[in-house]
C-alpha cells in the first residue's frame, strides 16, 4: 500500500433553475489505518482548483435545456481551468431546482456525463440537493463543531430545500417551492411558475396581476412556518414531496444558494435578474418568526451545491475489495439491500428468494438489466461461513437472465476481497466487483470509478429522481 498521499481530481457541475455554475477540486486520499492494521484510504484534504463565473441556465424554452449550449460551457470552463476531460476521476452533475421539471431534465445527465469526462454522474432530487447544499455551505461541518442542530436552507430560483443536521447526523429534510424566479416580469407582463398558482389561488391573488412583495412576504411566513413546525393546510400547497422528516427544535439557521446571496450582499453583480430573488431575501431578512432564531454566515452562498457536488458526493471503498478494473466504470447500477439482521442462516436461506425480488424488481422483463446487492448486518464470518455465503448465492444468481454481467456486491464490512474471490473460485467466469467499507440504502444508485493506485475504487450514492 502506497502511503504517500493519492490526489485524484473531481468535477462538480450544477445546472439551476437560474444559474449554471462549475467547480474542479483536488481530493487527497491517505490510509489512515495504522501499523499492521487492515488499510482504510480516507478523504483527508479538498482543495478548490478552480471555480467558474456564474452562467445565467441556457434555456431553449421553459420546458426544454438549451443541451449543446450546456456542453460547450462545460467545455469552455475545463479548457479555462487547463483541465482535459481525462484529468476528471470523480465528481457529480447536479440538476437543481425546477431544471428536473424539464422536459429534456434526464436527458441532459446522461448527455453531460459522455462530454464531461469519464465521471461519476448524479442527479439529484430535492432530498439529495438539500443534503449536498448543506455539506457545501458549511451548515454539516458547523454541526458537528459545535454539536448543535443546524437548518440550512437552499433558496435558488424554483426551490427553497432544507436539511437539518444534528452533531453531523441528518435528522431529515424538506423541500418547498420558493424560490426567486417564481414570480419573474418581463416589461410589464408577469410570469408566475405553475408550481405556485394553486397557493397564490388559495391566497386570495390573481397569477395575472401579483404584488412581489406581498409574494415574497407570505413565502417568508411559509418557511417560517415549516422550520417551527406549525404549518398549514395551505402551505402545504408548497410541499415538494413529503413533508419535514426532523423531530426536535433546530437551534440555528445557514441560507445558501442564489437568495441567500442576495441576504449577504456576497455576489449578486447580476441586477438583470428581473424577478422577485431579493424581494424574498429582504423578507427573508425582516420576517420576525426567522429573526428569532440564532443565524450562522454559510462558508459559501450561491456555490453551495456545486461545492458539495465537487467535494463531497465522493466516497471511497475500503481497501479489502475484490474488483476486475477492465468492468469499471459501472453507472447507475440500483441497489437492492439483502440484510441479514447478524444470523448468517437467515440470509442464506432466503438468498434465492431475494435474487428472484431483485429481478422483479430492477428487470422485470429478463433483458439483462444489472444491479447490486448490498448486504449488511453480516455476523461475524469464517472461512467456511464465506464459502457457505458464496455457494449459495452462486446457486441463486443461476435466475438472473445474463449470466455474463458483473455480480456487484457492496458490504459495510471488511469482506468485500475474500468473498470476491471465493466467488471467483466458484465461478472463474464470472467477473466481480465486491466492495466494502460503503453503506448505502435500497433503491439507492450506485457509480463506481476506475481503480485507484491506493488499491481503492470512488463511489458515488445518488438518487436518479427528475421530480415532475
Amino acid at each position: 500500500m502506497n502511503e504517500q498521499a493519492e490526489r485524484i481530481i473531481s468535477a462538480g457541475i450544477d445546472i439551476g433553475t437560474s444559474t449554471t455554475k462549475l467547480v474542479i477540486s483536488e481530493l487527497s486520499l491517505r490510509n489512515v489505518a495504522g501499523g499492521g492494521q487492515v488499510p482504510k484510504i480516507e478523504i483527508t484534504d479538498k482543495k478548490i482548483l478552480y471555480r467558474s463565473p456564474i452562467f445565467k441556465t441556457p434555456l431553449l424554452s421553459d420546458t426544454v435545456i438549451d443541451i449543446p449550449a450546456v456542453q460547450s460551457m462545460v467545455e469552455s470552463e475545463y479548457h479555462q481551468a487547463g483541465i482535459t476531460i481525462e484529468n476528471i476521476q470523480t465528481g457529480a452533475v447536479i440538476i437543481t431546482g425546477e431544471t428536473a421539471t424539464k422536459q429534456n431534465a434526464e436527458e441532459m445527465v446522461y448527455r453531460l456525463s459522455k462530454a464531461a469526462g469519464e465521471f461519476l454522474v448524479a442527479a439529484a432530487g430535492p432530498d439529495l440537493e438539500g443534503i449536498i447544499a448543506a455539506k457545501g455551505s458549511g451548515a454539516y461541518q458547523h454541526s458537528i463543531e459545535t454539536g448543535k442542530t443546524i437548518a440550512n436552507i437552499d433558496i435558488g430560483g424554483g426551490t427553497a430545500n432544507i436539511a437539518v443536521y444534528r452533531s453531523g447526523m441528518l435528522c431529515g429534510t424538506c423541500t418547498l417551492h420558493i424560490g426567486g424566479r417564481l414570480v419573474e416580469w418581463e416589461g410589464a407582463k408577469v410570469k408566475v411558475a405553475p408550481s405556485i398558482g394553486k397557493w397564490l389561488k388559495s391566497k386570495g391573488h390573481s397569477p395575472l396581476n401579483v404584488d412581489g412583495v406581498i409574494i415574497a412576504n407570505e413565502m417568508s411566513k411559509v418557511l417560517s412556518g415549516f422550520l417551527a413546525g406549525s404549518f398549514t393546510k395551505e402551505d402545504e400547497l408548497l410541499l415538494v414531496g413529503k413533508e419535514p422528516s426532523w423531530t426536535g427544535r433546530i437551534d440555528v439557521l445557514m441560507f445558501s444558494g442564489g437568495v441567500s446571496d442576495c441576504i449577504y450582499h456576497e455576489e449578486r453583480a447580476d441586477k438583470s435578474f428581473q424577478d422577485i430573488g431579493m424581494m424574498l431575501a429582504t423578507s427573508i431578512k425582516e420576517n420576525e418568526v426567522l429573526a428569532a432564531w440564532e443565524w450562522e454566515q454559510p462558508v459559501e452562498t450561491v456555490r453551495a451545491t456545486v461545492l458539495g457536488a465537487g467535494t463531497h458526493t465522493t466516497e471511497i471503498s475500503g481497501a479489502t475489495i475484490e474488483v476486475n478494473d477492465s468492468h469499471l466504470p459501472v453507472r447507475n447500477i440500483p441497489v437492492y439491500r439483502i440484510d441479514f439482521q447478524g444470523v448468517l442462516d437467515d440470509g442464506t436461506w432466503t438468498m434465492a428468494q431475494s435474487v428472484q425480488d431483485a429481478i422483479t424488481i430492477y428487470d422485470p422483463l429478463k433483458e439483462g438489466l444489472n444491479f447490486a446487492f448490498y448486504l449488511t448486518n453480516l455476523p461475524y464470518l469464517s472461512f467456511r461461513d464465506i464459502q457457505q455465503l458464496a455457494a449459495e448465492f452462486t446457486e441463486a444468481l443461476m435466475q438472473k437472465p445474463n449470466q455474463q454481467q458483473p455480480l456487484i456486491i457492496v458490504m459495510d464490512s471488511d469482506y468485500g476481497k475474500v468473498l470476491g474471490q471465493t466467488f471467483l473460485a466458484n465461478r472463474p467466469d464470472l467477473p466481480v466487483i465486491c466492495i466494502d467499507q460503503t453503506q448505502v440504502e435500497h433503491g439507492d444508485y450506485l457509480d463506481i470509478g476506475r481503480l485507484l493506485r491506493t488499491g481503492v475504487v470512488p463511489v458515488v450514492v445518488k438518487t436518479l429522481t427528475f421530480h415532475n
